[in-house]
């Protein structure tokens, strides 16, 4: 899903970089395991990236499992203190469905008591109690989701309406507030939070499965 937000923004004229959380663990966090320490450790750094890149007008879409919530909001309060748009986007999907999409087969084997530590399963998962967006990953298309996604950007004024036969030149992306044709220029009021924008995308493991 982070990598179809991507490529809808990338043609209003934005510049954003995915921060996959598999990649990050290989790359970034190599040698970092399950533990809680490790964990809120895994996503300092993310958060410190977003930041850096937020900096410099890129738009930073997370794409990490994020389950403590004091950790969360420290990056939150982190990024919007440089001046950045933080928007956390709850991706919800019951545990049952994540196990049949599991390739690794991950999820079976944590049910199983195979895998110890395992979020949503025998590690807690801290569902965001007021998060910016609600995508249910069960119920909804990928499409159907990513257009909840961006509508709300929209409705925020953190990026223009798509118009795919008029390619957009961003001079600073978030510089400005965009606003829709014939709107009060009191939504376009440059403020420090608008300049630039970090998404993060938290999973939610919305129960867990008794073992037989």
């Amino acid at each position: 899903m982070a990598a179809v937000l991507a490529t809808e923004l990338r043609p209003r004229g934005v510049s954003v970089e995915v921060l996959d959380g598999d990649e990050v663990r290989t790359n970034l966090s190599k040698g970092l395991g399950f533990s809680k320490e490790d964990r809120d450790t895994n996503i300092r750094r993310i958060g410190y990236v977003c930041r850096l890149l937020s900096r410099n007008g890129i738009v930073t879409v997370s794409a990490a499992i994020s389950p403590y919530s004091a950790v969360r909001d420290e990056v939150r309060f982190a990024v919007e203190k440089d001046g950045a748009e933080f928007v956390e986007v709850f991706v919800k999907c019951p545990i049952a469905v994540l196990a049949e999409r599991d390739v690794k087969g991950l999820y079976k084997k944590a049910l199983a008591g195979e895998l110890k530590g395992f979020t949503g399963v025998s590690d807690p998962y801290e569902a965001p109690l007021a998060p910016d967006i609600v995508v249910e990953t069960d119920r909804e298309s990928v499409e159907f989701s990513i257009g909840k996604i961006l509508l709300e950007l929209e409705q925020r004024g953190l990026i223009p309406e798509a118009d795919l036969s008029r390619p957009r030149r961003v001079r600073s992306v978030f510089s400005q507030r965009w606003r829709r044709p014939g709107q009060r220029s009191s939504t376009v009021n440059v403020s420090a939070r608008s300049r630039s924008l970090t998404i993060l995308k938290s999973l939610f493991l919305e129960r867990r499965i008794k073992r037989r």
